[in-house]
């Protein structure tokens, strides 16, 4: 397989084979993300990925997962992605999941009869950031998405079939904004209505443009008992008419949830409190490495 600089993908996709269709992100302006700032984003050639999958079918006997990488491979015209979709279908019959990185923004530009031929032809989950559910925070970070493209975006994938598992921050907004990005954040988890949400912690590594405010005195980040805090907050407001899978089981992460919204918030709040009431239950420093 040929990459092109690191490879990201979700905690989820850690067995999964990886195959890179862009090279980097199509925003790549988010002042707390690390990630694609060394890249120039680019779209590669169909061909050099269909390579790539025909190197993976020679070399490996049983291939379940796909990831298609770097970030917003949604972004591609849909006669390219259903090119790479139909190759998979056609040479790894046993491949039981298809996947990728998107923005709302992605999804948007697309008609429903656009994602609903990417789920015939395979896609079967997107990866989507929407970070916060404030829009005041969305702008501080400069994510380049309203809370209303963010909400849009994914309802509009989930009509289409295709399941969405969203990302939000803890203690992206601050000490200044920290009540407000988790009330909004859990109003636009109930609004959404996503199969998945998963909640990682704060985490500056250069060159994130936040790192530097952090440094010079701008951005004030939460302790690990404020982090519970907020996320205890942001819970009570989470409630999605159907059923929602949420995890903060992230490396990142000071606690390790586990269950669905909204039948499991009562235990998942009290094991938050328990935390809260001792600070020995808190992940170690040492170990919450990405």
């Amino acid at each position: 397989m040929r990459y092109v600089g690191d490879i990201y993908r979700p905690p989820s996709e850690a067995y999964s084979l990886l195959v890179q269709v862009t090279i980097g992100c199509s925003h790549n302006k988010c002042t707390f993300c690390n990630m694609y700032k060394n890249k120039q984003f680019k779209v590669r050639d169909p061909e050099e990925v269909l390579e790539d999958l025909a190197w993976a079918r020679a070399h490996y006997n049983r291939v379940q997962r796909i990831f298609l990488c770097d970030g917003d491979a949604l972004c591609l015209a849909n006669h390219k992605l259903i090119r790479i979709l139909d190759y998979i279908k056609e040479n790894f019959p046993e491949c039981e999941r298809v996947t990728t990185y998107g923005r709302a923004t992605a999804a948007l530009a697309k008609t429903e009869e656009e994602l609903e031929e990417l789920r015939d032809h395979g896609l079967s989950m997107v990866y989507l950031g929407a970070e916060s559910g404030s829009q005041k925070v969305l702008e501080m970070v400069n994510k380049g998405e309203t809370r209303e493209q963010l909400i849009d975006g994914v309802r509009k994938l989930e009509d289409a079939g295709i399941k969405t598992s969203v990302t939000f921050i803890s203690g992206l907004a601050g000490q200044e904004m920290w009540e407000e990005h988790a009330i909004e954040t859990g109003k636009m988890i109930t609004e959404m209505n996503a199969s998945y949400v998963s909640l990682l912690t704060l985490m500056l590594q250069s060159p994130a443009p936040m790192l530097d405010d952090w440094a010079a005195g701008r951005f004030n980040k939460l302790t690990a008992e404020e982090v519970l805090a907020e996320t205890c907050l942001m819970l009570q407001h989470a409630n999605p008419t159907k059923s929602c899978v949420f995890r903060s089981n992230h490396a990142s992460n000071y606690v390790s949830l586990r269950g669905n919204l909204p039948e499991d918030k009562e235990s998942m709040l009290a094991s938050l409190k328990r935390c809260m009431e001792d600070r020995g239950l808190l992940k170690d420093e040492r170990f919450r490495m990405l």
